[in-house]
């Protein structure tokens, strides 16, 4: 900022001295961008267009940023501001630093083009907000709004947004629309600001306003989530705890959590890892009280001798207690995560489909 200091004569804006601006506890102090970002916002157009004809490129980016940035400038604060630069300047009161005022004051002395360059960069294309909120809305539920839409409407979204967002969104479009989608990304040319302020527009006012107002994720489900991520003797704590306080939401909770069912989800060489772990009395225990889906997956786990004896075992048990039942098929699950915990198998809930992983 130099050029600026020079062209009014008065001590560098830069300078490792900083002024508490206002003389009350309360004011903040400007940095020198800050400062300069100040004074030409004071002397407006008429007065600010000399210096900014002494600034190159880069150092009106860097005053563009300030002003962006700056807020509200007091009367004191602008008053204390001139005494430092040993300068008269009127003013109407106070100052607010923004978007508008900003693109206003380049606009008086700068080409449209250069001064539509500047202000891009600083804020990104029109809307830059809305494309990083769309690069956080889930990949599943962005395709399914967007594969209601024109395929070339969809290639410049997908173009604008986070590109590892923006490949879970094509791997859960239509297989057809997505390649559709690739091929007309290949050939996108520079989007007109029109266009891109109109997809913008309907983005706003037909997705994100009903994303915005839809129901709120239901906080069992992600606490249950968090749980699932402790290590076994964590889990153990919290829960211990949250069941002292409130049982009611401890219970919820435990029901969300990795379950008895979820095992049967995993890869088939970490479900027979587990198996290798389960004493066999157990295993036969546990499975008594589960589905045929599920038995019919162990079994399919195992060669046909073990499961025919397994299933012998299950036959003589007889009668058992659903709490034996329970308690048999909450260590096969802690058996899995503590498997999962030494890196020997992996279960990871996907939040799109609710599958697992291993």
């Amino acid at each position: 900022m130099a050029l600026v200091s020079q062209s009014l004569d008065v001590p560098e804006l830069g300078t490792p001295k900083q002024l508490i601006l206002g003389g009350s506890s309360n004011q903040r102090v400007l940095t020198g961008d800050e400062k300069a970002a100040v004074l030409l916002l004071a002397l407006g157009p008429d007065y600010g267009k000399p210096i900014f004809d002494e600034l190159d490129e880069m150092e009106i980016k860097q005053l563009s940023r300030a002003m962006v940035t700056l807020g509200p400038i007091t009367q004191g604060m602008l008053d204390d501001l001139m005494v430092e630069f040993v300068t008269t300047i009127s003013s109407n009161g106070t100052l607010s630093g923004n978007t508008d005022s900003t693109e206003r004051l380049l606009l008086s002395f700068l080409p449209a083009e250069k001064v539509d360059t500047i202000m891009e960069e600083i804020r990104g294309p029109a809307g830059r907000n809305m494309w990083e909120k769309l690069s956080n809305v889930q990949a599943d539920v962005l395709a399914a709004y967007l594969k209601n839409e024109y395929p070339q409407t969809i290639a410049v979204v997908l173009s604008k947004i986070a590109t590892d967002h923006a490949s879970r969104v094509l791997a859960v479009l239509p297989e057809e629309l997505a390649m559709d989608v690739v091929q007309r990304m290949l050939g996108l040319d520079q989007i007109q600001k029109e266009i891109l302020e109109k997809i913008e527009t309907t983005l706003r006012t037909e997705f994100m306003s009903t994303l915005n107002t839809s129901k709120r994720r239901d906080s069992h489900e992600q606490m249950a989530e968090i749980f699932n991520s402790f290590d076994r003797q964590t889990e153990a704590r919290f829960i211990t705890t949250l069941e002292e306080q409130n049982r009611d939401d401890a219970e919820r909770i435990k029901a969300l959590m990795f379950t008895f069912e979820d095992l049967s989800k995993l890869d088939s060489s970490a479900i027979q890892t587990v198996l290798t772990k389960m004493d066999k009395r157990e295993l036969a225990l546990a499975l008594k009280g589960a589905n045929d889906q599920v038995k019919e997956m162990f079994f399919n786990n195992m060669s046909a001798r073990t499961a025919k004896l397994l299933k012998e075992d299950m036959e003589t048990m007889g009668p058992v207690r659903l709490k034996d039942v329970d308690d048999a098929q909450g260590r096969m699950v802690s058996t899995a995560k503590d498997l999962a915990a030494k890196g020997e198998i992996m279960i990871m809930k996907s939040k799109a489909d609710d599958q697992m992983v291993a």
